[in-house]
């Protein structure tokens, strides 16, 4: 929708004001039913008479902070979305529609660069570590791959990306949909291939049952080592993230499952 319009797509206002006519179709004809002959003007007084609708939610504007709205450059209240009535909230199109607009509102407020989070977590960790413009934060969720597409089209001239040990394991092993139905992470190809970025044999002859344990044992076991891996697995995300975006540069960082930044690819 045009700047200053209310947040109302197309689609909604159509059935409103279908709807509405529908309305004052009724109203005539049954007035006009109603009417003596000798006086039909005022039986007909809606077919030229100005109708004003008022759309409204209640406590729209506090809902409205729950929501990605004020990133979209929607502000003052909540959207009025629905085409069909059913609610998608994670379909593709919804999600990947929603990294782009985001993108969209960033690039017009003059931001040169965009963070590209897996999560909340992930997010809060680098709002609270860098205090970049609210704007330029994007949840891409496992949307790895057009993400990072979608920053490079659209000309930013640094991408950060922020992700928890899962996730980040998955992208350095050059996974472009980080979402377990894409498949499970393979936990002994993670551990070989976490052996061979060459930080000592590190977890050798042992066997772990999911990416949690890996990253709990390397944090509290090797303690001395534990830096150099996860700084290891930053530059490995970043390199084939760089393949995607065709050599716009990427700053990758690591997020603990407490929230804080505790890697980084710089």
């Amino acid at each position: 929708m045009p700047i200053g319009e209310a947040a109302i797509n197309p689609v909604p206002r159509r059935m409103i004001e279908e709807a509405v006519r529908e309305a004052i179709k009724e109203n005539t004809e049954h007035r006009t039913q109603n009417t003596d002959k000798n006086n039909l003007g005022s039986g007909l007084w809606a077919l030229s008479s100005a109708v004003e609708i008022t759309i409204s939610v209640t406590e729209g504007e506090e809902l409205a902070q729950k929501t990605l709205n004020p990133r979209l450059g929607i502000i003052g209240g909540i959207s009025i979305l629905g085409t069909t009535g059913i609610v998608r909230p994670i379909s593709t199109e919804a999600w990947t529609a929603t990294i782009t607009s985001s993108m969209d509102v960033a690039k017009a407020m003059g931001h040169k660069e965009i963070v590209l989070s897996a999560g909340r977590t992930s997010e809060r960790a680098h709002m609270e570590r860098f205090h970049l413009p609210e704007e330029s934060y994007v949840m891409m969720g496992d949307y790895l791959e057009f993400s990072l597409q979608e920053a490079k089209k659209h000309g930013f001239e640094k991408i950060h990306l922020c992700a928890q040990w899962a996730k980040m394991l998955k992208i350095a092993m050059s996974t472009p949909q980080t979402h377990v139905r894409h498949g499970a992470i393979d936990v002994k190809k993670a551990a070989e291939f976490l052996e061979g970025l060459g930080i000592g044999d590190w977890g050798l002859g042992k066997e772990f049952n999911t990416a949690r344990e890996i990253f709990d044992f390397v944090n509290s076991k090797l303690k001395t080592q534990n830096s150099k891996l996860f700084r290891a697995v930053c530059n490995a995300a970043k390199n084939y993230a760089e393949t995607i975006t065709a050599g716009a540069p990427v700053i990758v960082y690591l997020i603990s499952y407490e929230g804080e930044v505790i890697a980084g690819s710089e």
